[in-house]
Parts: structure tokens; C-alpha cells; sequence
């Protein structure tokens, strides 16, 4: 078998490849996309497998982590069963770790294999339904904003009002390019923005959406960076009652629905979860922002066979605000591949990462890896890939 880097020329084959493992109708016009790259698996000269990686960032701390977006990873039926997958995954942390990704992230379609690399269940990607009498019920803006569509040369404008919001939630993209194409926003159906004094307050983005008797709206961003500009937003989904049977609202901010919207007891919630992985603990221990903390540290051992320059004993050291992973240390703390996500994302503590075998050794020393993280609620993304 060798695994090598993707390339034009396979397009033919990939595409079949993805007809089969995910029903894929559309043959595209290329493969290799900017801000991605990709890898194949060749079996007596014929493609076998196929495995993409795009090139993103999550914020954690407020600081973006170059990550590895792991995608359209598919196995020709006839060569399953011999490895192929597994080629392609540890090939795969060698090259993200080349490109500087010091996490990855992928969506499970099969959570054993992933979890025998490292990745685990870190975060979700979610959608709600607004039943629209739920919207009506949202309390009104005390100042309205007025509103109007969005151009071509609000777009760098709108990514940065993305960004305020974003920094703040840890595990959402940076939707940097070139992997994400700002300019696509602009052909949904519906993209109106809330200027302000210095750039934009707010915007929305959504698609008409045919079903039932009415339709529904499906708004994929609705970005407020403050309470007046969510409630304008909010205010401007109600207005569309009598035309739709009810809003579904991707959630990119989780305070516009959990803390402003009238969701009742029992709502309709569609989430997928996704799982995550330390690619390089020293470079994204380097990468990602901290809680301020007095000086301390942690010694901790890593046991990952996949990743095995990253493997052995560090000490964790929080110094003047700032933290970094030295060589050496006791291994008072054992960490398996399947924890660093977690723990690095805050999604889990060591007591639970203890209860499900992936951590080891005193709890007063691990302590330390919970005051570090910290946690400001489930780690979240708003792009599927």
C-alpha cells in the first residue's frame, strides 16, 4: 500500500469513491480546493481510499488553534479490511502536523475507529427549531436597528463581526481563507446586516426552505454583538409569521437561544457531535489562550503511539500569565491520546476523563489540568466539513 498526497488526476476516482460511501450525486469540477489538501491510499496502482484535510482554525481562550479539519474519508468496498483507513489516518497526523495543525477535529462516522487514533467526542454542531409563536413571544428591541442588505463590500466587515462573536465561544471557526470563501454568503436568499458607528453591530444569513403547508426559513448565522442587535434579529424572524410554519436556527451563538430566545421545556434540537484531537501538545499549548492563573505546574505523561513526538513526560508551567509545555517532569499525571482533546477543549474534567480510563494518577496533581482549561460551556462549531 502507499499513502501520497492527493492530486487533480484522481478526481475520477475520488468521486466514485464518495458516490459509494456517501451517496455524492455531483461530480465536482476539482478536488483540490485552496486551504485544503488531501491524501489517497494506492493498492496495486489503483486508488483504495481517500482522506481530505482542510486547513481552519478554533478558538480557544480567544485565540484561533490551527486545526486539521478531517473530511471525506471513504474506502473503496472491495479493498476493506486491509487497513487502508488506518494508513490513511496516521499518515494523516504526520502531515497535519507538517502543515503546523496542532489540533484536528472530524465528524464521526465511525467513533471506534477514530477513537483508536486519539480523536474523541469533544463538542457538537446544532440546530434548533423556533416554532414561530416562540418567536413572537422573544421581547422586543428598546431601539431597533434598522437594517438592510448586505454587499460585496460588507463582507470583510461581516467576518469581523463573526469574529467578536466567535473568540468568545471556544471551539468555533475563524473561517479563515482561503478554505472558507467569504464572497459564497452573499448567494443565499436572505443576507441583511446592523451597521453601527464602527462596523457592523449584526447580520443574518438565510435560505427559503420548501416543507408543509408554509415552508421555513433556515438561517444559518444570526450574529449579534450586543443584546439590542440579537433582539433585532430575533425581532426580524417574528416578522415573518403567517408566511412560515417555523425558523431553523444553527447555532453559533449559544446566548441567542439559551439566554433571549422562548424555547419551551421540550424543543427539536438536531446535533451532531465531533470529535477532536491534540495533534502537537506543545504547539497547541503554545497556541491557545489561558485563564489567568498564579504560577504553577503539572507533570504529566503522554501515552500516544500514534503521535510519538509528542509522547513521554512534560511539565505543564502557567508563568506570568502565559503557558508552555517543558520536556521532562515526574509523570505524576498519565494522559491517554483520547484525553488531550477533551481536556484541551474544556469539554471534559480529569475526574471524568479518570472514571472513563483515559487518565491516571494523583487527583491533587490533576487538579491543576481543570484550573488550566477551565470550561465556559460546550465547546461548539458552526461549519460542517
Amino acid at each position: 500500500m502507499r499513502i501520497r498526497e492527493l492530486a487533480e488526476d484522481d478526481l475520477d476516482a475520488v468521486f466514485r469513491l464518495r458516490k459509494l460511501a456517501f451517496g455524492s450525486t455531483e461530480r465536482p469540477q476539482r478536488i483540490v480546493r485552496p486551504g485544503s489538501h488531501g491524501l489517497v491510499a494506492e493498492i496495486d496502482g489503483r486508488v483504495a481510499g481517500v482522506l481530505g484535510i482542510g486547513a481552519y482554525a478554533q478558538f480557544y481562550g480567544g485565540a484561533a488553534v490551527p486545526m486539521g479539519g478531517i473530511g471525506g474519508v471513504a474506502v473503496d468496498g472491495a479493498s476493506r479490511g486491509r487497513g487502508v483507513a488506518n494508513a490513511l489516518l496516521r499518515e494523516a497526523l504526520t502531515t497535519m502536523r507538517e502543515h503546523g495543525q496542532a489540533i484536528s477535529a472530524l465528524y464521526p462516522t465511525v467513533p471506534t475507529l477514530y477513537r483508536k487514533f486519539g480523536w474523541e467526542r469533544t463538542g457538537v454542531f446544532e440546530w434548533v427549531e423556533l416554532p414561530m409563536d416562540r418567536l413572537l413571544s422573544v421581547p422586543r428591541p428598546s431601539e431597533p436597528i434598522p437594517s438592510r442588505p448586505a454587499r460585496e463590500s460588507d463582507l470583510a466587515a461581516l467576518h469581523d463581526c463573526y469574529l467578536e462573536v466567535a473568540r468568545t465561544v471556544d471551539g468555533l471557526a475563524d473561517r479563515r481563507p482561503p478554505r472558507i470563501d467569504l464572497a459564497e454568503v452573499l448567494e443565499m436568499d436572505l443576507v441583511s446586516v446592523l451597521p453601527g458607528p464602527n462596523g457592523l453591530r449584526g447580520y443574518l444569513t438565510a435560505t427559503r426552505e420548501a416543507g408543509g403547508d408554509m415552508g421555513r426559513l433556515k438561517v444559518f448565522d444570526l450574529i449579534g454583538v450586543d443584546v439590542e442587535a440579537q433582539l433585532t434579529l430575533l425581532a426580524s424572524l417574528a416578522s415573518w409569521a403567517g408566511t412560515l410554519e417555523a425558523v431553523d436556527l444553527r447555532i453559533t451563538d449559544p446566548a441567542t437561544v439559551g439566554l433571549l430566545g422562548g424555547t419551551p421545556l421540550r424543543h427539536s434540537v438536531w446535533t451532531s457531535t465531533w470529535m477532536q484531537r491534540v495533534v502537537d501538545l506543545p504547539a497547541a499549548v503554545a497556541a491557545r489562550g489561558w485563564p489567568r492563573l498564579a504560577n504553577t505546574a503539572v507533570d504529566v505523561e503522554v501515552v500516544d503511539e500514534h503521535a510519538p513526538w509528542h509522547a513521554g513526560r512534560h511539565r505543564l508551567v502557567a508563568e506570568d500569565g502565559a503557558v508552555r509545555v517543558e520536556p521532562g517532569g515526574s509523570g505524576a499525571v498519565r494522559l491517554h491520546a483520547r484525553a488531550l482533546g477533551p481536556w484541551f477543549s474544556g469539554a471534559q474534567n480529569t475526574h471524568a476523563l479518570r472514571r472513563a480510563g483515559l487518565l491516571e494518577g494523583d487527583p491533587a496533581d490533576a487538579v491543576v489540568l481543570d484550573q488550566l482549561a477551565g470550561s465556559a460551556g460546550t465547546p461548539r462549531l458552526a461549519d460542517f466539513f
